[in-house]
């Protein structure tokens, strides 16, 4: 399944292969106790929400099936991917075996 997120009036981003594009969820702004955090002491978490997902197909000469897919929940592995802009929102592009998981 190929999906696409179109940006504007002229550019589509469009996963190749494996590849997986996510929206990363917004940072927690408090602890569990209950104080508040500034936005340098969040940390990025590394859950995120299934944007596009690519064809899949040979990979380096193996046959790759992509298991997820678009509106899923996953976690990534904290230093996957290539963050990109797209008319001023950002997205993370992984490879599906970055994707640790599936959050149900």
């Amino acid at each position: 399944m190929l999906t696409e997120i179109k940006g504007g009036n002229t550019m589509k981003l469009v996963p190749l292969s494996d590849r997986v594009v996510l929206k990363q969820l917004e940072a927690e702004e408090t602890t569990k106790s209950g104080i508040i955090l500034t936005s340098s002491a969040q940390e990025k978490p590394q859950e995120a929400e299934v944007i596009a997902v690519g064809p899949g197909g040979m990979v380096d000469g193996k046959e790759v099936k992509m298991q997820v897919t678009v509106g899923q929940k996953v976690i990534y592995s904290k230093y996957a991917g290539t963050e990109v802009k797209l008319d001023g929102e950002e997205y993370i592009i992984v490879r599906q075996n970055d994707i640790l998981a599936v959050v149900e």
